[in-house]
């Protein structure tokens, strides 16, 4: 019947469960300003542990905190009744809270306040209770005297040794020890059980050799307390043997009785042991035995719990660690070893105090709302709930009908104003108990914006966007959002309004700018805020930094190029490896906007390089990674093996490739006997190989070296192997170079290269030769030697010889050359060639003829018929010519044979002779023969200038040309307009051969005109010089020319084709409707002389020369002069002149070393002067500068000499920043001087010190006014070298530095400088009847440095 009932009522109450309806609480916020003016019942914030012990060395506290509006006031239960602070002055409690504080005096106990406290929080709207918490004083007991006697023993049983500690509280922590402060060892024999007794599995005789205390120590009081030790005797069955004591042996070869495991602890087959929930569980097994037996664990029914089980105590204790209650169960431990096993069964049982599966919480409801709190906990044996309202049973208190408890659970119906309380639950079972306080507040409060008003919130476009709006008042208020004041509220679609004010806007974009009003209300009345939303554009970086790899010491560089909206500041920094990067780190990075540059990198610097770009409201970043690649490290451990007789092994251990691949290895060697300490090349490997087999030379004494080599370079040689000598060897090579020829006419010196030292194989190198006539059936001539030649004399003129040669050594002959052909001695020819003639000669090439020779008669090689001719004059009166003689030669071994000579001058006589050549001389002359050229067409007229007169007139000036080949007739001139690629017609004009000027007149000033002018030999018209006149409108800049370039050697270009010569006209000209011509005729005797030109110029190129009083335009001859040099230790200051065009050459400068003969060549586009580095300091160069387009057209060589190194110093004196400092020293001298002559006139004093510093020493002294005095009885008397007045007399001085010396005279050094220590003046009570010390003035000393 009783079940039925209960079943009903369980019933009943989830039914109610289910059918209860509740707003959610109300959350207070942390508000300041809302918790200052909210009533709120006392809530316990802090208090003592339930088992709170205590040192009874130290006052005693009782922790409890709590708050609440109104503050609560604190009150004490202890033992149950009313603890009464005010009647023990002992105890008193602190300020604003209800923490108490127990002091004691001489005499009192701290014992007598032992008990059961609880503290309790009121204020007028409820009350909260602490934890009972139970006081009690630790105790450290001292340990029982006792006199213990020896504790006989058998060897091989087992033994305890009880410890017994006395009780203390809390309980001391135990261990063993001697009576020399050594802890006892343990081990799988000997074992201290938990209840802290120790345990002998098996006794050995060795066991009485120390003693055994037991010791506690007590955690509080921090004081250790030791047993009487206890003395073993242990009695052996047989006689112990020292010397036979081994650690496989403990019994010293005796036999003592092995026995089967029993158990010491527990005792027993099977044991009980209970734990409490979230507890540590220890199991124990300690057994005895001989030999010591081994213990092992299981569990009945299902594996020991992996995550939680501990084993300690060489298996002989169990812990499991927070123990649940699936742990329960029946545990088995088992002892065994090989004479048997035992097992023993020990039962767990996992009780639990209660704990929380359900805390109450504190509510918070606005009138008429429902709510309920909820305790729900949980235990073994399951705990009883108890409800308390403010401390009281809650059966106790007046009845409510707005509420009603439903076991675990408080129902709160249509709660009231004034119905706030501060509820308390209490689970407890036989293990412990729980307490909770919740409180009931009921508030009515009208709706409260939290948030600052008018908020601006920016935001990235695109993106999932909260604009909050946290609000609190009770009843709960309704919120809703409005934008820029119209429209109904914003909910759905891309908007959301979250329970807590939150306005979510989904995507962001630029039409969701705005005003956006929050409104909350209830039936107390409404509150809005407002919040700006702007939306902006995101940042973002639009080029990332890209992983580098670069070589140690050069220099690096990150770009991060970023876009971000205009109206946000973005910031831009860079980490390394997710580290700040500040620039003290190696005062190296430069940090641009968007890039870091990194120069002179090493190792340190590899790493990830992250760029990140901020703004107030988001960010972005890119990553690189920097690799520092660097030379290899060089090999290491080198190794010799496998030797053979021209070969061995090398073994080695590459190095660190600094993150660039080995590509190949480089192996060097060095040899000590014929270039010793130098290293040369001996083969090279892959980068993957470190054991090569190298082939080697006989008879040399190796020592071989490895670099490694990749992308950047190559390594420092390895440390030398060992040496490794190969024996000797007959020669292998055979000598090079061998030839045959002759020195005079009846020898033939016989040479050839000598093997190299490393070809030698042996000592007593030597080489045989043998030579014998050609196509003879002679005996072959030889002989040896150890030079690398031979002369064989007495031979016949320039006759072949069969020639062979053999190296030798001590080991024996090496290998006999191929037969190589030789030839003994040249002589002089004995026949000339004759009959030498020409014909066909034209005006630069003549066909030539002559009888040849025997070629028996050459005696020696038949080279060429040498022909030898030269320029004898010119048929041009007055014209000098260089008579330079000039050969051509012809090979032909014809009957009849004959040549042509070309690139001859025409209208000129010339005159010839030839003569057959061997190798070395030259036949008698053939016969002489002279002839003349024809007349050709002259060359280009040696300049032609266009200079212009005024804005309508053009003034043409020209010269003969240097080579006229022939008789001038006169000249021609062609001209048309340009315009564009437009044409004009052609106009004529021939003169003279004395006129070379013409004045034209222009009908038009912006015409442009081509002038084409030639010179005229009865043959025809020579090469034209061609020219342009510029635009009118450039040419008012054309008013102070310097000078005129004439032509020396012109290349000029044929833009006409040469047309016969017109008759002879005087003065002939075209007439022509738009110009007129002024023909002007010169009478002058011209002198030509031909020079070596050292320029050549390519097409007339227009530049600009100037001249005070008319504007010249000339194509000049291309010159490069006056190169000057100004060199320092390293670099040179290079300058020259030129007459390019700007811009229209590139110029080179052709170093030349002198100690090396190395040239260095630097390709310059800009105007010298240029600063040349990267030169030896010391150095003499030869220079010189030439056109790069026109490589003939080059400065003459100069010599210059680099200075030392550093020496290249400043002279200071003449530095304008050192002139300044020292003429602003001097004024500051001389203000000092002119407000030195005012203090003395004065007779004004020194405040040497403060008053206020350090005290005085015992010889300064001070006036009453606090300043120094610097008056000596002596100064009335003129100073040593002071200056008179101006009217002559002496001045007397009131201010000396007299007072500042040591001793009784101003002392000057023999340079004048002043040498006395500048001191205060003494007492005068120290003071008199001494010396006073005396010195010039600064100002009189100066005048006596002069």
């Amino acid at each position: 019947m009783l079940g039925q009932c209960r079943h009903a009522a369980l019933t009943l109450m989830s039914l109610l469960l289910l059918l209860w309806q509740e707003v959610a609480p109300i959350e207070v916020p942390p508000d300041p300003k809302i918790q200052q003016d909210l009533k709120q019942p006392p809530t316990i914030i802090k208090q003592s542990v339930k088992d709170y012990i205590v040192d009874p060395r130290d006052n005693i506290i009782i922790e409890c905190e709590g708050k609440g509006n109104p503050v609560p006031v604190f009150s004490w239960r202890r033992n149950g009744k009313f603890f009464n602070i005010g009647k023990n002055p002992m105890v008193t409690m602190r300020k604003r809270s209800g923490t108490l504080e127990i002091g004691f005096r001489s005499g009192e106990r701290p014992e007598d306040y032992e008990g059961e406290y609880q503290c309790f929080a009121n204020n007028n709207i409820g009350a909260a209770l602490s934890n009972k918490i139970l006081l009690r004083v630790s105790k450290a007991p001292l340990w029982p005297k006792e006199a213990l006697e020896p504790v006989l023993v058998t060897e091989g049983s087992s033994l305890v040794l009880p410890c017994n500690p006395p009780p203390g509280l809390p309980p001391p922590i135990t261990f063993w020890m001697d009576s020399s402060m050594s802890a006892i060892p343990r081990d799988k024999r000997v074992s201290m059980g938990l209840n802290g007794d120790l345990y002998f599995s098996n006794v050995l005789a060795q066991d009485a050799q120390r003693d055994y205390s037991c010791n506690a120590r007590f955690l509080f009081t921090h004081t250790i307390q030791q047993k009487n030790p206890f003395t073993l005797k242990v009695q052996p069955k047989e006689p112990y043997n020292d010397t036979s004591y081994n650690a496989t042996d403990l019994y010293g070869g005796r036999k003592v009785a092995e026995s089967t495991p029993t158990f010491l602890s527990p005792s027993g087959s099977e044991s009980s042991k209970m734990v409490l929930r979230d507890e540590q569980l220890l199991l124990e097994c300690i057994a005895a035995g001989l030999p010591t037996p081994t213990i092992k664990w299981f569990k009945k029914g299902g594996d020991l719990p992996g995550q939680k089980v501990k084993f300690e105590n060489y298996n002989k204790t169990l812990k499991i660690i927070s123990v649940s209650e699936e742990d329960a169960g029946e545990y088995v431990c088992m002892a065994n070893n090989h004479l048997g096993s035992i097992r023993h069964s020990i039962f767990v049982q996992v009780k639990a105090a209660p704990y929380w599966l359900d805390k109450p919480s504190n509510l918070v409801l606005a009138p008429d709302e429902n709510g309920r709190l909820v305790c729900r906990a949980n235990g073994n044996p399951k705990p009883n709930i108890q409800w308390l309202i403010n401390g009281e049973p809650l059966e106790s208190a007046p009845p409510n009908p707005n509420r009603q408890v439903l076991g675990d659970t408080i129902l709160f119906r249509s709660v009231q104003i004034g119905s706030s309380a501060v509820f308390q639950c209490n689970a407890s079972n036989q293990h412990g108990y729980l307490l909770a306080n919740a409180f009931v507040n009921v508030l009515d409060i009208p709706p409260r914006m939290l948030a600052p008003k008018n908020q601006l919130i920016k935001v990235i476009e695109n993106n999932r966007t909260f604009l909050d709006c946290p609000f609190f008042g009770s009843p709960l208020p309704l919120l809703r959002w409005f934008k820029n004041g119209q429209g109904s509220g914003l909910d759905g679609g891309q908007y959301r309004v979250y329970i807590n004010g939150t306005l979510e806007i989904k995507r962001a974009r630029a039409e969701d700018e705005g005003t956006y009003t929050c409104v909350a209300s209830n039936i107390l009345g409404k509150a809005e805020n407002q919040v700006r939303l702007e939306v902006k554009e995101p940042t973002r970086i639009v080029q990332a930094p890209v992983h580098l790899s670069a070589i140690r010491g050069s220099t690096a560089r990150f770009d991060c190029k970023v876009k971000s909206d205009p109206s946000l500041t973005v910031t831009v920094f860079w980490t390394k490896d997710d580290k700040p990067l500040n620039l003290g780190w190696k005062l190296w990075p430069r940090k641009e906007e968007e890039s870091l540059t990194i120069p002179n990198v090493n190792e340190g610097d590899e790493g990830e390089y992250t760029c990140t770009v901020k703004s107030e409201i988001d960010q972005d970043s890119a990553s690189a990674r920097l690799t520092v690649l660097d030379r290899p490290d060089p090999p290491t451990d080198l190794d010799l093996s496998d030797p053979a007789a021209r070969s061995v092994r090398l073994t080695w251990i590459p190095g660190n490739d600094h993150r660039s691949t080995v590509t190949e290895f480089l192996v060097q060697f060095e040899e000590d006997r014929w270039e010793p300490d130098r290293w040369q090349n001996l083969s090279t490997y892959p980068g993957d190989l470190n054991s090569v087999i190298l082939q080697l030379k006989p008879f040399v004494n190796y020592q071989f070296r490895v670099i490694a080599i990749n992308s950047v370079g190559q390594s420092k040689p390895s440390h030398p192997s060992p040496r490794y000598k190969t024996s000797g060897a007959a020669p292998d090579a055979i000598p090079r170079g061998l030839r045959g020829w002759g020195t005079k006419k009846d020898n033939m010196e016989i040479t050839w290269e000598p093997l190299l030292d490393l070809e030698r194989n042996g000592q007593n190198l030597h080489y045989s030769v043998w030579w014998r006539r050609k196509d003879s059936v002679d005996e072959w001539n030889n002989v040896t030697t150890v030079q690398s030649n031979h002369v064989v004399h007495n031979t016949e003129t320039y006759v072949p010889y069969e020639i062979k040669i053999q190296a030798r050594n001590e080991f024996g002959s090496g290998p006999e050359s191929n037969m190589a052909i030789g030839y003994s001695g040249e002589d002089k020819p004995t026949e000339a060639p004759t009959d030498l003639r020409v014909s066909k000669v034209d005006n630069t090439t003549a066909n030539i003829h002559w009888k040849p020779v025997d070629l028996s008669s050459v005696q020696g090689e038949f080279k060429e018929y040498r022909l030898y001719y030269w320029r004898e004059a010119s048929q041009v009166p007055g014209l000098i010519v260089s008579k330079e003689k000039k050969t051509k030669g012809f090979y032909t071994t014809m009957t009849e044979p004959s040549g042509i000579l070309s690139d001859l001058v025409p209208y000129s006589r010339y005159q010839m002779y030839m003569v057959v050549a061997n190798n070395h001389f030259e036949s008698q002359q053939s016969n002489m023969v002279e002839f003349t050229t024809k007349e050709g067409v002259p060359d280009a007229p040696r300049f032609f200038r266009i200079n212009r007169r005024s804005l309508d007139t053009i003034y043409l000036e020209w010269d003969k040309p240097l080579e006229p080949n022939g008789i001038l007739v006169g000249y021609k001139l062609k001209y048309r307009t340009v315009n564009g690629s437009r044409l004009g017609p052609i106009h004529f004009e021939t003169f003279l051969p004395n006129v070379t000027e013409l004045t034209l007149h222009l009908p038009d000033r912006s015409t442009r005109y081509k002038f084409l002018m030639s010179a005229l030999t009865q043959v025809g018209a020579g090469e034209v010089y061609a020219e342009e006149s510029p635009h009118f409108t450039n040419e008012e800049n054309f008013t102070d020319a310097t000078g005129l370039v004439e032509l020396t050697d012109a290349s000029v270009s044929s833009a006409l084709t040469p047309t016969p010569p017109p008759p002879t006209i005087i003065a002939t000209a075209t007439s022509s409707p738009s110009t007129t011509t002024t023909p002007r005729t010169t009478t002058s005797t011209t002198t030509t002389t031909t020079t070596a030109a050292t320029t050549t110029i390519t097409s007339p190129v227009l530049i600009t020369t100037k001249r005070i009083d008319q504007n010249v335009l000339v194509t000049p001859v291309r010159e490069i002069w006056n190169l000057t040099v100004e060199p320092n230790s390293n670099y040179a200051n290079v300058s020259w002149r030129h007459n390019f065009p700007a811009g229209s050459s590139e110029f080179v400068l052709e170093f030349t070393l002198d100690s090396e003969k190395t040239v260095k060549v630097v390709q310059v586009k800009q105007q010298p002067p240029i600063t040349v580095a990267d030169l030896i300091a010391g150095a003499e160069y030869h220079l010189r500068v030439y056109s790069h387009e026109l490589n003939t057209v080059s400065s003459k060589f100069i010599t210059f000499k680099t200075k030392a190194a550093y020496i290249d110093q400043v002279d200071i004196a003449t530095q304008g920043w050192f002139i300044g400092l020292m003429c602003a020293i001097a004024l500051i001298i001389l203000i000092l001087l002119i407000v030195c002559f005012i203090k003395r006139s004065r007779g004004g004093k020194y405040p040497v010190r403060d008053k206020k510093d350090l005290p005085l020493d015992p010889v300064d002294q001070k006036d009453q006014d606090g300043s120094f005095d610097y008056h000596s009885d002596e100064d009335n008397k003129p100073l040593q070298g002071s200056q008179t007045s101006l009217d002559g007399n002496v001045k007397e001085s009131d201010d000396s530095l007299v007072d500042y010396g040591e001793g009784g005279d101003g002392q000057f050094n023999e340079d004048g400088s002043f040498i006395g220590q500048y001191t205060v003046k003494k007492d005068k009570d120290e003071t008199e009847g001494n010396e006073s010390s005396e010195a010039t003035s600064p100002v009189n000393a100066i005048y006596s440095l002069a």
